[in-house]
């Protein structure tokens, strides 16, 4: 089949050959076809010899998104064998569980589409003008393959509007209605119309059992709390109290919701308060805690932002560490993709620096493992999760 061509400039389809799936517009030459945002172009370097093949998008700043580096004869095939990939590489990792994110973007080769699988139930996140022209083909394997009973989006507009598409939420089969999913451990119940993003956290679920290991008949303070992941693993492992805190009053009350599920009865604490008052509150009040975790939302939404992300991260592990008995634990995480891991780290340090505690590095980690990475492209990785030994 023949595509509309994009030529390269000289040297620019180095770092493509390396691995990188995003064609930037200033790398562009020039184009042969008239290509159509959503089109699939051929891509050539400066010599006329063909790289790679992927989505045009003559709206965004990232010109292209690498889709094959060989010649696409059948998308639908592609897109069914790459989703079966994914699909497989998943379950390798959660055989018993029936919800995770199933597609996590360019990291599964299915670039500007995110997929997360509750159940029967599949929700999506399309950020490319291609996967948007060809999400029929997405859906038809859904159904077909994966026996989806409903399959609607749940986009973040932001990045919708970076690539020029509309930014209204589509219905593409089914319903949107409530689900209730296990993690392996714990049951959650899924509310779409008011949770963030398609409903659910995935990337932090082996982080929430790691925990397990720190938390038994220990005093826990889980901030940002969300849907309570975290303190309802401390809860399992057998943790004296824990305190859930968001300043979401409905992410307290799905919090209550989820500890009835379990069958937790006793030894919790629910408030709903904006973190930094309430960290602030505890510090005035002598209140103190064996174990502290944080886990906000991404402080540095872009580059302008990071040095004001920086100052909130740094205050807020300065106020949760002053809160940790000794030989306590903080435990604490970052989803600003803009924030290097190096550079988090040295922020906590200096938190701890601050505060006049010493700190161990007792375990680092990033996304659970529906969250591949790719190596050659630094964008892949966000998710930074750290335990430190406090005292």
């Amino acid at each position: 089949m023949s595509y509309p061509k994009i030529f390269l400039k000289k040297n620019e389809d180095r770092r493509i050959r390396s691995g990188h799936l995003w064609i930037f517009s200033n790398e562009i030459e020039k184009t042969d076809g008239n290509p159509e945002s959503g089109d699939i172009v051929s891509v050539y370097d400066h010599r006329d010899e063909i790289v790679a093949q992927g989505f045009y998008n003559k709206n965004s700043l990232i010109s292209v998104r690498i889709l094959s580096r060989n010649i696409i004869d059948d998308l639908q095939k592609l897109f069914a064998d790459r989703l079966a990939n994914a699909y497989k590489l998943r379950k390798s990792f959660y055989p018993s569980r029936d919800s995770f994110r199933l597609v996590f973007s360019e990291s599964d080769y299915l670039p500007g589409l995110i997929i997360d699988k509750y159940n029967k139930t599949f929700v999506l996140q399309v950020y490319s003008a291609g996967m948007e022209k060809n999400i029929q083909l997405i859906i038809r394997i859904l159904k077909d393959e994966y026996s989806a009973e409903n399959i609607f989006a749940m986009n973040e507009e932001h990045f919708r509007v970076m690539e020029g598409l509309s930014t209204d939420n589509t219905i593409y089969y089914g319903k949107i209605d409530n689900e209730i999913i296990e993690d392996g451990s714990i049951k959650y119940k899924v509310d779409f119309a008011s949770g963030h993003k398609t409903g659910f956290y995935f990337d932090q679920s082996d982080n929430r059992f790691f925990i397990e290991k720190i938390c038994k008949e220990k005093s826990v303070l889980d901030a940002f709390c969300n849907s309570g992941g975290f303190g309802l693993h401390s809860l399992k492992s057998g943790a004296d109290r824990v305190t859930f805190v968001d300043s979401s009053a409905a992410a307290i009350e799905l919090v209550k919701v989820n500890l009835e599920l379990n069958m937790f009865t006793d030894k919790y604490d629910l408030v709903t308060s904006d973190v930094f008052d309430y960290l602030s509150d505890c510090i005035n009040g002598n209140k103190n805690f064996d174990v502290v975790m944080i886990d906000p939302p991404a402080f540095a939404k872009n580059k302008k932002n990071i040095n004001q992300a920086k100052k909130g991260y740094e205050k807020l592990n300065r106020l949760a560490l002053t809160l940790i008995n000794n030989y306590g634990f903080l435990v604490t995480s970052s989803c600003s993709y803009h924030l290097p891991e190096s550079e988090f780290i040295s922020i906590i340090n200096s938190a701890a620096v601050k505060t006049g505690r010493e700190i161990q590095l007792i375990h680092f980690n990033r996304a659970s493992f529906d969250h591949p990475a790719l190596p050659a492209m630094h964008e892949t990785s966000y998710l930074k999760f750290a335990i430190f030994m406090v005292r």
